[in-house]
């Protein structure tokens, strides 16, 4: 690739950029768009619908992002949460990073690769005809002491985020979840029902700290089938076309079809759920927080397969559908979902291979003979090999988030937030492996595949194809850093949705506020380069003996996080938690009422009865509320 190439790609990519800014910046301001680009403002009713016409409307201006820039963490804390607290800082951290390399890259390792003359001396007569490759290290001179330049490393930033995990949680009320664990894989007995073997198990073990418990699933059973039954229910509905056609006349022939609809979803529900059954899982509840977190860090049986426990999640996190699966089951999806992954990694070889094709010109034309005219034409040739490769990969990487995030909430994950972080470690891991790995390989693979058999010459070969694919992996972060995340701040596919259902569905409607897509923007943030071999291929021999204590010293420092940072996002310290307690037993009134409304946080949504609004201008509530 030369250097008009990459200028291309950074002028097409900046152009839709400003295009996204722009048209985000008057959208966001149309009343009618506000369910797209500012949900959660409009359910809090912090911002209202304006019906009047504004010329500032059509005008775009650019003080949001003064106004996001200046909000403080503690701000972010109280409008977002602990989640988005982290989220931002790793964006934060990224561009640290990202301007800290930035810096030493063009101001050292630029001039120091462009100062060799291993492949070629930079012609200055003629910039933009120059090959990137002159500006990468594979133009430094083998043996040259200026390899020492590139020989550094950073770390930071994991125990201001622990700190303020630690400070939330004190300063937090009590919330249902603390004092929940999840218990499931209950052995079954002729002689008790589920529920009554979990009172007397936990009653037995933990006699002083354990409360209740909810296992409700033939009260579940009989509820929904009495809903059928039961004619007495109020019946004041909108019509379901009413935001296109206005009210109708005739209300109640349509309030009688969606209330048999919402009652025999309820009844399929749990019927295909549960069929009448006891559910061989439970909610069980303590009077503390650190009889909880006792109970879920010790094995409670013999067999480790039979009383199962883990922290429950909030009740709203809840993922229902495996709520009650047995341990086998959730063994075997989770083999499942592995199997499917790795299948799907070598089929998405495929467009990998296509796209290096792409950015290869010369091995496009030996595929593709009759093209050979076009592309010798200079700005399709720019297009092609310096847009177009990066351009393509990212359409096809569109398509994992959702399918990494399927294939979690297929594996036995009890809460949404497990099968976000489940989806972000793969769609990570996935990138890894087709975008950098498979990226690199492809373009020499294709002509060299036999040495690659000789697996001592694998590091070698890395270090030759690494440097090869550099000016392709400099027009992917370009395309992936600018036009990707802009294109999210758009928000095309929800604005495209919402402009199709928008002559069916009325203003007064309720709306489901979207969670942060973090299965899909982590991935994206945690990307990171790798440099394998380089030293080597160079032959600075000093240099390459003594990059051999890096990845040592790497895991090393990772062992040291993890035993240092990781234990405090996977549970309370016991100090922490015993703290909390005692705050809380100061107010016995509060914590009173608190256990009284704690057996009813964790409830099926098929399990809530039906409530019909006596006010004909209110709507119902959505007809299976989200976990």
């Amino acid at each position: 690739m030369i250097v008009s190439a990459l200028l291309t790609s950074v002028g097409i990519n900046t152009a839709l950029c400003v295009m996204f800014f722009t048209l985000y910046s008057i959208l966001r301001k149309q009343p009618s768009n506000y369910e797209v680009y500012v949900p959660r403002l409009l359910a809090k009713g912090t911002s209202k619908r304006r019906s009047h016409f504004n010329l500032e409307r059509l005008i775009p201006s650019p003080g949001w992002v003064a106004q996001a820039w200046r909000l403080s963490e503690e701000e972010l804390l109280s409008l977002s949460g602990l989640d988005g607290v982290v989220f931002m800082r790793m964006i934060t951290f990224s561009l640290k990073v990202f301007t800290f390399a930035g810096i030493i890259g063009i101001l050292v390792l630029l001039p120091v690769n462009c100062w060799g003359d291993q492949l070629k001396s930079i012609d200055v007569v003629d910039f933009v005809s120059n090959s990137l490759d002159v500006f990468t290290i594979s133009n430094v001179n083998s043996g040259s002491h200026w390899l020492w330049v590139h020989f550094s490393a950073v770390y930071v930033e994991y125990k201001h985020i622990s700190s303020r995990r630690i400070s939330y949680f004190h300063s937090s009320k009590p919330q249902p979840h603390h004092f929940t664990i999840l218990v499931h894989s209950i052995p079954t007995s002729s002689d008790s029902s589920i529920s009554d073997s979990v009172e007397s198990f936990f009653n037995e073990l933990y006699p002083s700290t354990y409360l209740s418990h909810v296992n409700e699933a033939k009260k579940l059973y009989k509820t929904v089938t009495h809903l059928r039954s039961d004619p007495t229910q109020q019946k004041h509905r909108h019509g379901f076309f009413s935001g296109h056609f206005g009210r109708k006349n005739n209300v109640e022939h349509y309030e009688k079809k969606l209330g048999d609809i919402e009652e025999n979803v309820r009844l399929k529900q749990s019927e295909a759920s549960l069929a009448g059954e006891e559910a061989r899982a439970a909610f069980v509840f303590f009077k503390s927080r650190f009889g909880a977190a006792t109970a879920v860090h010790l094995q409670q049986s013999v067999n480790p397969t039979h009383w199962i426990t883990e922290l429950a999640p909030e009740p709203r996190d809840v993922y229902w559908p495996f709520f009650s699966e047995s341990f086998m089951r959730r063994w075997i999806s989770k083999l499942v979902v592995v199997f499917v992954c790795i299948l799907f990694s070598i089929v998405f070889l495929i467009p990998v291979v296509i796209v290096q094709g792409l950015a290869n010109l010369s091995q496009l034309e030996v595929l593709f003979p009759f093209l050979t005219s076009i592309l010798t034409i200079k700005i399709v040739s720019q297009i092609v090999t310096g847009y177009l490769p990066s351009l393509i990969l990212q359409l096809f990487l569109k398509l994992v988030p959702p399918a990494m995030k399927f294939l979690s909430s297929i594996q036995g994950y009890i809460s949404h937030s497990n099968i976000e972080m489940s989806a972000s470690r793969k769609v990570l891991w996935f990138t890894v492996w087709n975008v950098f790995f498979a990226t690199v390989f492809s373009g020499s693979v294709l002509s060299m595949l036999k040495t690659f058999l000789d697996l001592k010459n694998i590091p070698g070969k890395l270090a030759v194809a690494v440097p090869a694919q550099a000016s392709f992996f400099i027009t992917y972060v370009v395309t992936q850093g600018w036009t990707s995340v802009s294109s999210e701040l758009f928000r095309v596919i929800p604005f495209i949705f919402s402009l199709i259902t928008r002559p069916f569905t009325s203003t007064d409607d309720d709306f489901e506020v979207p969670s942060a897509p973090y299965h899909k923007d982590i991935p994206r943030v945690l990307f990171f380069g790798l440099l394998v071999g380089i030293f080597s291929l160079k032959k600075l021999s000093l240099a390459s003996s003594l990059t051999i204590p890096l990845p040592c010293l790497t895991l090393i420092f990772n062992e040291y996080c993890r035993k240092r940072f990781l234990p405090i996002f996977v549970a309370y310290s016991a100090e922490s938690l015993i703290k909390k307690d005692r705050e809380d037993q100061q107010n016995e009134v509060t914590m009173t009422q608190f256990y009284e409304n704690l057996v009813n946080a964790y409830k099926d949504p098929a399990l809530f009865p039906i409530h019909y609004s006596p006010d004909n201008d209110s709507l119902h509530s959505p007809l299976i509320s989200q976990a």
